[in-house]
């Protein structure tokens, strides 16, 4: 047979195992990616120990592949750490199986030294390893001089350790953990060897350990599941029972029922609120300035804020939640909050105290805001108690959800504003205020009606200025020319014409258009002094 090749070692991965009451580095390499075994030459440094067979003197060496985690690492060990390692585990301690045979098989064999066995040795025939060693299934064992690998079997039929890429190491590795840890290692069958059978033992205990923790998780994320489904049937039993007494009509019970689903759906049995309030100050602070920040931001009133204003102002915001096609405020109703919209859709509209023929709608989604008449209301030093009436009807198009401010709490923290820019605060509002959009929408409207109304006054002025010169020319005649007839009976159709259509429908005469005007809104204060 012919000896055994020593190539060039590549060294990829150590570990330290007890053989024979002694320690020896295991280098796991190999050059070769197509042979069948293990080549000896592949699988031992050359700065290993010198190791005789029999009785033969032996120079201990250092542990060269101590396995240690850092002392700094405090994180979390989850199970495909744990998958990670039993694969590593199983990986090195397949090498060193498959040498313990390889030095069995030397001991066995006259002539046979362990020296050549080293990278860089080239000495003696050690081709009759791969016949002493070969990698035989459990039931193809016939002889008891043939060596049993175990559950290490599929690692050196794989010839995983012979490949160079790291990936496909780590990534087999990983693979045979789970799978092992994921069946209990029922489909593990071990030989008679003690270290194996105990690392047998050790994964069922572990994968049990770990479906135990599967479980015991499950069943008490269940048990929350079940007990707040149990609170939600309660309410809603207490809702049906107080609703029957109270002998509310089907309307009201549906939208009653909506909105009770919704609230569930959002926060799942959790009283939000309380939950903030019980917590210690500071916390409640952070939570709030973490929910609400963004939100107050985008209103471009707060913008010119500083920090210390918004962490007032979001520490007084409060969650509200509306149901679909509920209204918030009717248009006449007292203001009763300021809404900031985190999800949804609202539809808001003015018909302008209920004139005929005034209509304006608009339409708020998420970071846009409505209420600003309390914003308003807050800014006047002079205002009276009584809540500002809404100028318009808000409804909620989808299920919204949003904070809120009241009154008072806008009313204390509004006051700090007029140390602000009061010009560019007072220009901001104006541009984003709904009512000043309206407002100036319809001044804008009245506004080219007085234009037009005047361009054709004066355009029928001059009409009748050529009509009166053409019956002068004619006047020397004791009756109108027909030219002169027909152009009189032409303007006059014109000029009916035009007065019909400029008329407006259902409203009274345009002298009176001013009157129509949309109320211009109430101007906030913004003066850089407090009034004494």
């Amino acid at each position: 047979m012919k000896n055994v090749q020593v190539e060039r070692l590549h060294l990829t991965a150590s570990f330290s195992f007890p053989i024979d009451d002694k320690s020896m580095a295991i280098s796991v390499v190999s050059d070769q990616q197509n042979s069948e075994d293990i080549k000896p030459s592949n699988l031992v440094s050359h700065d290993s120990r010198t190791v005789q067979p029999n009785n033969a003197t032996e120079t201990p060496i250092p542990d060269s592949g101590s396995i240690s985690a850092s002392s700094n690492d405090k994180r979390k060990v989850s199970r495909e750490d744990i998958e990670l390692v039993f694969g590593s585990f199983w990986y090195l301690i397949a090498i060193e199986r498959k040498d313990r045979c390889w030095r069995k098989a030397c001991g066995d064999h006259n002539g046979c030294n362990l020296n050549d066995l080293y990278c860089g040795e080239d000495r003696g025939d050690t081709s009759f390893l791969n016949s002493s060693c070969p990698l035989l299934e459990p039931n193809e064992i016939k002889s008891p001089a043939d060596f049993d690998f175990g559950i290490f079997l599929d690692a050196l039929q794989s010839h995983v350790a012979e490949h160079r890429d790291f990936s496909r190491k780590i990534s087999y590795c990983f693979w045979w953990g789970l799978r092992n840890l994921s069946s209990l290692g029922q489909n593990l069958k071990t030989s008679t060897f003690l270290g194996e059978i105990l690392f047998a033992v050790f994964i069922s205990i572990v994968g049990l350990v770990l479906f135990s923790l599967l479980i015991g998780n499950m069943q008490k994320y269940l048990q929350s599941i079940t007990v707040r489904i149990e609170e939600m049937r309660m309410r809603r039993r207490d809702a049906e029972q107080w609703m029957s007494h109270r002998m509310l009509p089907e309307n009201l019970r549906a939208r009653i029922r909506r909105y009770e689903q919704y609230k569930w759906q959002e926060n799942r049995g959790v009283e939000e609120e309380s939950l903030i309030r019980n917590l210690p100050k500071d916390l409640r602070r952070d939570i709030k300035r973490h929910l609400c920040w963004t939100l107050l931001t985008r209103v471009p009133m707060f913008e010119k804020m500083d920090e210390q204003l918004l962490d007032a102002m979001c520490s007084r915001l409060k969650p509200v939640l509306y149901t679909e096609n509920s209204f918030i405020v009717h248009e006449g109703d007292p203001v009763d909050e300021m809404l900031f919209i985190m999800r949804g859709n609202i539809f808001t509209m003015t018909t302008n105290g209920g004139r005929t023929g005034f209509f304006n709608s608009v339409y708020l989604m998420a970071g846009d805001f409505c209420g600003e008449e309390l914003l308003t209301w807050a800014l006047d030093p002079n205002s009276s108690s009584s809540l500002p009436i809404s100028t318009r009807t808000v409804q909620a198009v989808k299920d919204v959800e949003a904070f809120c401010l009241m009154p008072d709490d806008l009313k204390s923290v509004t006051s700090q504003f007029r140390r602000l820019h009061s010009k560019q605060l007072q220009h901001t509002f104006r541009f984003y205020s709904q009512q000043w959009k309206t407002w100036g929408a319809c001044f804008i409207q009245a506004a080219w009606r007085r234009h037009y109304r005047r361009k054709i006054e004066k355009m029928l002025q001059e009409a009748e200025d050529r009509l009166h010169n053409a019956l002068a020319k004619e006047g020397s005649g004791s009756s109108p020319s027909l030219a002169a007839t027909v152009y009189a009976s032409r303007f006059a159709t014109n000029m009916l014409g035009n007065l019909r259509r400029n008329q407006p429908h259902n409203t009274i005469s345009s002298p009176r258009l001013p009157h129509l005007l949309l109320q211009k809104p109430a101007e906030p204060d913004f003066s850089a002094e407090n009034p004494s």
